[in-house]
C-alpha cells in the first residue's frame, strides 16, 4: 500500500481520494445484519467474506442500523467497503473488506428493512444490537413487555425494536409460504440462541398464536460464542488508515489479531456460508465456550473497566500494566473463575488464561474502560452472577468479584473518586442514579442490590455482607487501594 504523510493538523478529508468498492461482481444477498457496529464489521463480516472467497455463495450483507444513521452515512459513499486494521505491537496489517452490499436506517424506512428480510433469497439474520437491544429482564431472561418499544410493536405493524423485526419479518414469511430465516445472533448473552428464541416466540404469540407456533416448530436460533476486542474507532485510527493507504476511509474498524467464532451447527435448511472451511467452530452445543468466554474474557473485562476507571486508567492494557490490577485479574482466574467453571472439550483454562492476560495487555490495542463500562446492568448478571452465584453455592469466597461489583455500584451513581461526573451510558442510568442517591454511604450497596432488574432476590441478600464490604473498602481506600489490599 502506499503510505501519505499526513500532518494530523492538516488532515482534510475532503481533498483525498475516498475509499471505492472495486469493479468485481457482487454476490447475492444473503444475510440481513441487524445493528451494523463496528464489532460484527472486525468479526462476521471478515469471516462470511472470507467464506466466500473460499467456497463461494450468495452470502452478501445487507446492514441495518435500528437507530443512528451515523454508520450509514459513513459507509454509503464508499459502497460499503470499508478498512479492516489489525493491531499488534509489530506493526497494524490492513484489509479491505466489501461484504457489505448496503447499509439502512430502519426507522427511516421500516416497511423498506421488512421487505427485505421477507426476501426468501435472506437465508440469515444476524445481530450485535447488545443486550439493551433485546427489550427484555436480564435478571429473569424474558421479554419485557412493559417496555414501550415492545408495546408499541405488539399494536403496530412497522416496528422500532429487533425483536420486532424478527417477528414481522417471520410473519411476513409465513404469509407467504416461504421458510423462516435462521436467527443468528452474535451478542455476550448466555445461551443467546435459546434467549433471542423465547423472545421471539414471547412476541409473536402475543401477536399471533398461529405465528409463533410456526416459529416454534420451524425456525431455528443457534448459540453462538464470538471473541473479538474491537475497540471503538478513533479519528486517529481514521488518520492513520488515510496516512498508510492514500485513501480517505470514513468507517474502518481496528481489531486484534485473535478471533474466535462458536456456532451450534443448527440452521433451517442448513443454508449457511462454508464458514467451517475459515475457521469457524461449527458445534453441537456452544454452552461451554460461552460460559468460558462469558466469565473468563467478559466477566475480567468489566471488573478492570469499573475498577480500572475508578482509578484513573483510560484504557485496558493501562490498566493491567499496574501490578496491582494485573495481579488482581490472573487471582480473579485462578481464585474465582476457573475454579467453579467447567471448560469445552479438549480446552485448557489456565492456558485460556495466560492468553487473555497477553491479549489485555496488547498496548496497540486502546480499549477503552469507559466504553466497556456502558450499559452495566445489562451485563452484570451474565458476567458476574453465576459465577458468583456459584462461588456461594461451594461455600467459596469471592473478593475480587464482590469488589467488581461493588465499583459498578460505585461508577453508576455518577461521581467518580475525585468528585468529578461520570458520563453513565445504562438502559437503567436514571434509577441507578435515583437508587444511589436515595442513601450515603456502605448503604448503597445494599439499596442497589435490590434493582430486581438485576440482581435476583434470593442471589442479592446473599451477596449483602460481601459486597457491602467491598463497598466500604472502595470509600477508604479507593479503587487502586481496594485492589492492592487483595493483592
Amino acid at each position: 500500500m502506499s503510505r501519505l504523510r499526513i500532518d494530523p493538523k492538516e488532515f482534510r478529508p475532503d481533498q483525498m481520494p475516498r475509499l471505492e468498492r472495486s469493479e468485481e461482481p457482487r454476490p447475492g444477498i444473503g444475510i440481513v445484519h441487524l445493528g451494523l457496529g463496528a464489532f460484527f464489521r472486525a468479526h462476521g463480516a471478515i469471516y462470511i467474506e472470507e467464506a466466500m472467497a473460499k467456497s463461494g455463495g450468495d452470502w452478501g450483507i445487507l446492514g441495518v442500523s435500528l437507530q443512528s444513521p451515523t454508520t450509514r452515512d459513513a459507509l454509503s459513499p464508499q459502497g460499503c467497503a470499508y478498512t479492516a486494521v489489525e493491531k499488534k505491537p509489530g506493526g497494524d496489517s490492513y484489509q479491505r473488506i466489501e461484504v457489505v452490499h448496503d447499509a439502512l436506517v430502519a426507522p427511516e424506512d421500516p416497511a423498506r428493512v421488512l421487505g427485505l428480510m421477507a426476501d426468501p433469497a435472506v437465508k440469515i439474520v444476524t445481530l450485535t444490537v447488545t443486550e439493551k437491544g433485546y427489550c427484555h429482564n436480564p435478571a429473569s431472561g424474558r421479554l419485557n413487555f412493559e417496555h414501550p418499544d415492545i408495546r408499541h410493536d405488539i399494536e403496530q405493524p412497522l416496528p422500532r425494536t429487533a425483536p420486532g423485526y424478527l417477528v414481522r419479518a417471520l410473519a411476513l414469511r409465513y404469509a407467504a409460504g416461504h421458510r423462516p430465516f435462521t436467527v443468528l445472533t452474535c451478542d455476550n448473552l448466555p445461551q443467546n440462541g435459546a434467549l433471542v428464541r423465547d423472545l421471539v416466540q414471547d412476541l409473536a404469540a402475543r401477536i399471533d398464536p398461529a405465528l409463533g407456533e410456526w416459529i416454534a416448530q420451524e425456525g431455528r436460533f443457534p448459540s453462538t460464542m464470538v471473541d473479538r476486542i474491537v475497540p471503538a474507532t478513533s479519528l486517529e485510527d481514521i488518520e492513520a488508515v488515510a496516512e498508510q493507504t492514500g485513501l480517505f476511509d470514513a468507517a474502518p474498524v481496528v481489531h486484534e489479531p485473535f478471533r474466535q467464532w462458536v456456532i451450534a451447527d443448527d440452521f433451517v435448511d442448513d443454508a449457511k456460508p462454508d464458514l467451517g472451511a475459515v475457521g469457524v467452530s461449527l458445534v453441537e452445543d456452544v454452552m461451554p465456550f460461552e460460559d468460558m468466554k462469558l466469565r473468563c474474557l467478559n466477566g475480567t473485562h468489566s471488573s478492570l473497566a469499573y475498577l480500572g476507571y475508578l482509578a484513573g486508567f483510560e484504557t485496558i492494557a493501562d490498566t493491567v500494566a499496574d501490578g496491582a490490577f494485573g495481579q488482581y485479574v490472573k487471582q480473579l482466574w485462578s481464585d474465582e473463575i476457573l475454579p467453579v467453571l467447567t471448560p469445552p472439550f479438549g480446552v485448557d483454562l489456565n492456558a485460556y488464561a495466560e492468553a487473555l492476560f497477553e491479549r489485555y495487555a496488547n498496548p496497540a490495542i486502546r480499549h477503552r474502560t469507559w466504553q466497556i463500562a456502558m450499559d452495566g446492568s445489562q451485563k452484570l448478571p451474565q458476567r458476574f452472577l453465576g459465577t458468583l452465584e456459584d462461588n456461594l453455592a461451594a461455600n467459596r469466597e469471592a473478593p475480587g468479584l464482590m469488589l467488581a461489583v461493588a465499583a459498578w455500584m460505585r461508577y453508576v451513581g455518577g461521581i467518580d473518586e475525585q468528585g468529578d461526573p461520570i458520563d453513565v451510558r445504562d438502559p437503567l442510568a436514571e434509577k441507578l442514579r435515583s437508587v444511589s442517591d436515595s442513601v450515603v454511604g456502605v448503604d448503597k450497596a445494599r439499596a442497589l442490590l435490590g434493582v430486581r432488574e438485576v440482581f435476583p432476590e434470593d442471589l442479592a441478600t446473599a451477596l449483602v455482607p460481601g459486597v457491602s464490604a467491598a463497598y466500604g473498602r472502595l470509600l477508604s481506600l479507593g479503587a487502586r487501594g481496594a485492589v492492592g489490599e487483595l493483592t
